[in-house]
């Protein structure tokens, strides 16, 4: 501040302050706190241009030393923070608060950003991937404590790990809704949903073996006893303990043949 204060009480201000059309200071901070201590009066200009917050990340960060991975993650960062999400895969930006009337600047896309930057493409697609899935390494990316490729590696490992989470999470909703609210709501891991529906899909086909094997039994025996002298020759001696043959138990079967029947046309079983 000293040097710039010196130097424009010997050169004069040869930079206007940038301000944008409300009077905000897109550029020229420095230069406005040093012409207030000189007591001299500072020349203002107005951006007339499109995206008057990219203008001033642009200026201020062509004038710092930094590399173009925490040139991204700044970009990234305080476009972020002013509402704007940077949406590199559909080539442009979009206002997460559009109903609290922020807009974004029109026309403005992730390559626009790329080209008054300086930073390609990638790279600030690279630093939102990192912004969206490990927000801790952000701080560390711009103050140049890790590189940008480092933390993406990470940040895409996380990211996978989130998509087959969300993945594995609707394809339980589609197949058990409960289990699903009950990961959702913390009561269960995803990894114990799944047990559990394991056990459960397990018990299901068990009980289908065992009801079919014993409708196999039973009702073939049945049908081939049908218009035969079976019926005629029963006798209650003979019968097995716990198993005789008596009308209630003929009135149950005839009853279970016909809810046997009905399940059977509503299945289209031959």
């Amino acid at each position: 501040m000293a040097v710039l204060a010196h130097d424009i009480q010997e050169n004069g201000l040869l930079q206007s302050i940038v301000l944008d059309r409300t009077g905000r200071i897109l550029d020229g901070r420095g230069r406005l706190t040093a012409c207030e201590r000189l007591g001299i009066e500072p020349a203002f200009v107005t951006y007339e241009g499109p995206a008057p917050d990219v203008y001033s990340l642009s200026v201020n960060l062509k004038r710092r030393n930094f590399t173009k991975g925490q040139s991204a993650m700044i970009t990234v960062k305080a476009r972020s923070t002013l509402g704007y999400e940077v949406c590199p895969e559909k080539g442009q930006e979009t206002c997460p608060e559009q109903g609290q009337g922020a807009r974004p600047e029109k026309g403005q896309t992730v390559r626009d950003l790329g080209e008054q930057l300086g930073v390609a493409r990638a790279v600030i697609g690279r630093a939102n991937i990192v912004w969206q899935h490990a927000p801790d390494l952000v701080d560390a990316v711009i103050s140049g404590a890790l590189g940008l490729d480092s933390a993406y590696d990470t940040a895409r490992d996380k990211k996978a790990q989130t998509d087959s989470a969300e993945s594995q999470l609707a394809r339980l909703r589609a197949e058990d809704p409960a289990l699903a609210d009950r990961v959702v709501e913390g009561e269960l891991t995803l990894r114990g949903a799944w047990a559990e529906r394991k056990a459960r899909v397990d018990e299901e086909i068990r009980q289908r073996r065992v009801a079919t094997q014993l409708l196999c039994e039973v009702l073939p025996s049945l049908a081939q006893v049908r218009g035969s002298q079976t019926f005629a020759l029963y006798d209650p001696e003979f019968a097995t303990p716990g198993r005789a043959v008596t009308r209630e138990v003929i009135a149950h079967a005839a009853t279970a043949v016909g809810e046997i029947a009905a399940v059977w046309k509503e299945r289209d079983l031959p």
